[in-house]
């Protein structure tokens, strides 16, 4: 009962904050920070919690949200690592110019709009972008203990016979970036989804632009969370 409970407040919750979401958020929920929100949601259920709600919040399977909800550790340890998330989230959200940097759960999720990214149809950045990526992988050097998911996602227009290699191409450009800035390679996975996991109704321009996007999960690796667990993080 306290899982369905669990899932069912953090799910409508998730649901509001999506629904009126259109710049950067610092906001942190009223009298709970992002990092004790984690300890409390994985400290009910741990691991089993997280593959739930992960499922459940991130819509259909693969998508960012999911997999970082998907990884929550919970508990005291939990909460160390969200600590840890909040200090590299503050500094991407400093140094990503036009990104969307929102801490979720005991991660962080970056979301690109393929605007400031990528020309029309195109897969390689632009230079504004290699900007913000040699920005994001300073970031990611520094926080070594964790993984890194790509996604890439297009609107409907065309086929996804065109739109789902676009997709992985674009996210594959991004890792590459990454990369090259000193991202361990072992450290990043990259999926393009074509237009399959829309966020927005693909009938207007605007709704069409939004969904044209690269999103990037960030979460503790294994190293990091057992330290965490140990209380060491």
């Amino acid at each position: 009962m306290a899982l369905v409970l669990l899932v069912n407040s953090f799910a409508q919750a998730q649901t509001t904050t999506t629904t009126t979401k259109t710049t950067v958020s610092t906001d942190k929920p009223k009298g709970m920070s992002k990092a004790l929100k984690g300890g409390i949601i994985g400290g009910l259920g741990g691991a089993v919690v997280g593959g739930v709600a992960g499922r459940l919040i991130g819509g259909k399977s693969g998508t960012a949200k999911g997999a970082i909800i998907g990884a929550v550790v919970g508990g005291t340890a939990g909460a160390l690592i969200g600590r840890k998330m909040d200090k590299a989230a503050a500094e991407l959200r400093r140094d990503l110019e036009g990104a969307t940097v929102e801490r979720v759960g005991e991660g962080i999720k970056i979301t690109f709009a393929s605007g400031i990214l990528f020309a029309t149809n195109s897969s390689n950045l632009t230079p504004e972008a290699v900007g913000n990526m040699t920005q994001m992988a300073e970031t990611m050097t520094k926080y070594a203990d964790t993984n890194v998911l790509i996604e890439g996602h297009t609107d409907n227009s065309g086929s996804d016979a065109i739109n789902q290699p676009l997709s992985q191409r674009r996210a594959q450009a991004v890792a590459n970036q990454l990369t090259s800035g000193g991202v361990d390679t072992g450290r990043i996975e990259v999926k393009g989804y074509g237009s399959t996991q829309p966020v927005a109704d693909n009938t207007s321009a605007e709704g069409k632009a939004k969904n044209r996007r690269v999103e990037v999960a960030i979460f503790a690796n294994e190293k990091m969370q057992k330290a965490a667990k140990r209380g060491q993080l």
